[in-house]
C-alpha cells in the first residue's frame, strides 16, 4: 500500500513539473521535477527495479546540475 501511495504521489508530482515546463513556470518545474525523481527513486529502491533507480538517479543528477548552471 505504501509503495503505491509513492508511486502515484510522484506521478502527480512529475505531471505537474511537465505541466509547469509547458507553460514556462520557471524554477518551479525543476523544483516539481526534482521531488518527482526523488520519489520515483525511492520508489525503485523499494521495489528493487534497477531501471527504475538508473534513470531518475540520471535525471535527478541532470536536474540538480540544471539548478546549479543556473545559479
Amino acid at each position: 500500500m505504501f509503495v503505491n501511495v509513492i508511486k502515484w504521489i510522484a506521478t502527480l508530482i512529475t505531471l505537474s513539473g511537465a505541466f509547469a515546463t509547458a507553460l514556462m513556470f520557471d524554477p518551479l518545474n525543476i523544483w516539481l521535477l526534482n521531488v518527482g525523481a526523488i520519489l520515483f527513486l525511492i520508489w525503485g529502491f523499494l521495489i528493487k527495479e534497477k531501471a527504475m533507480v538508473a534513470v531518475n538517479g540520471g535525471l535527478l543528477a541532470i536536474y540538480v546540475f540544471g539548478i546549479f548552471y543556473r545559479m
